[in-house]
């Protein structure tokens, strides 16, 4: 359903340029979602996992040891998710932009 619809932009006239974009921003949101759910939730889970594994074996630990992210730091991580969902969409975008246009319009 994708190609079909790319195959129909390219013989509308889009550019193999424009073609990478439009693959790139389709996942730009799914990047921002993945990077601002998952770095919320892998902080949580270390909260939680770090002194549940320390309890085990009998041991209290600093709170120096537990709370290690910072909020500077944690940016950067949300902004990860964006940085992989991009790296990852680019070389879909280039078979994209590469495809022939009839070949395109006859997938289904």
């Amino acid at each position: 359903e994708r190609v079909r619809e790319i195959g129909v932009h390219k013989a509308l006239g889009m550019t193999p340029r424009q073609t990478v974009a439009m693959v790139l921003t389709s996942v730009t949101v799914t990047g921002l979602v993945a990077g601002a759910v998952g770095v919320p939730l892998g902080v949580a889970l270390h909260g939680r996992v770090l002194p549940a594994m320390g309890d085990s074996v009998g041991l209290r630990l600093p709170d120096s040891v537990i709370a290690v992210y910072h909020g500077a730091e944690l940016l950067p991580l949300a902004l990860g998710g964006l940085l992989i969902a991009t790296l990852g969409a680019l070389l879909p975008a280039g078979w994209a932009a590469r495809a022939r246009t009839a070949t395109a319009l006859r997938t289904e």
